[in-house]
């Protein structure tokens, strides 16, 4: 009897022993808490995208890659998107939708393909700079390279809205025209009472250019 005794409290001896050891065993292993994922942000918000295409636009005006003709479309679709994007904003108390932002986005996307196409095809603004070996541009195409320059300023620092941007471009293109046509009327060059018309085209436009930069109205 003493045996089992003995035995008894051996065996319940070596249980308290295993017990917490298989307890700790299976115990979870302590975690540290997972950091929450960083909060996606966009890379560009709708008005820092549009002042980017302004400035690619503008890009194109100066180095000649637009011609008027093309820059004037691409000012007048950049004024339709902006005058939409106001129209939204004053119909939601100044903020975009979620829906309206994405359409706004895809607008932008057709506008950003349409820039790179138009400067990267084969029309070149007549006038710009010659290039190192070739043939200097004449007095009107020096003072087309001016014009656009000066065009190319108001939109860059925003003293041109794309709607007067696109006016501008557009005098620009139909003088440009005018000047093709008399030049391959005439083998390649002009007259003196063309010269003078068109110099005096090219007054009217650099005082509209003066005008629209110093009026009131500011890229939005």
């Amino acid at each position: 009897m003493n045996v089992q005794v003995k035995s008894f409290f051996l065996s319940a001896a070596l249980a308290a022993m295993i017990l917490p050891a298989a307890a700790q065993n299976n115990a979870p292993a302590s975690t540290t808490p997972a950091p929450d994922p960083p909060v996606k942000r966009d890379k560009a918000t709708i008005a820092k995208r549009k002042e980017n295409q302004q400035d690619r636009i503008a890009n194109g005006i100066n180095s000649g890659e637009l011609t008027a003709g093309e820059a004037s479309r691409l000012e007048k679709e950049e004024s339709k998107l902006n005058a939409e994007t106001r129209e939204m904003r004053e119909d939601n108390g100044g903020k975009l939708t979620p829906a309206e932002k994405a359409k706004v986005t895809r607008q932008q996307n057709r506008l950003s393909h349409q820039i790179y196409r138009q400067k990267h095809d084969a029309q070149v603004q007549p006038g710009t700079k010659a290039p190192a070996g070739t043939k200097a541009p004449t007095e009107v195409g020096r003072r087309e390279e001016r014009q656009q320059d000066r065009i190319a300023r108001g939109v860059d620092n925003g003293s041109l809205t794309a709607g007067e941007a696109a006016h501008l471009e557009n005098r620009e293109a139909r003088i440009n025209n005018e000047i093709k046509t008399d030049r391959a009327d005439n083998g390649g060059k002009l007259t003196a009472q063309e010269k003078a018309q068109i110099n005096r085209q090219q007054n009217r436009t650099s005082r509209n250019i003066y005008r629209a930069k110093h009026n009131n109205n500011r890229q939005r």
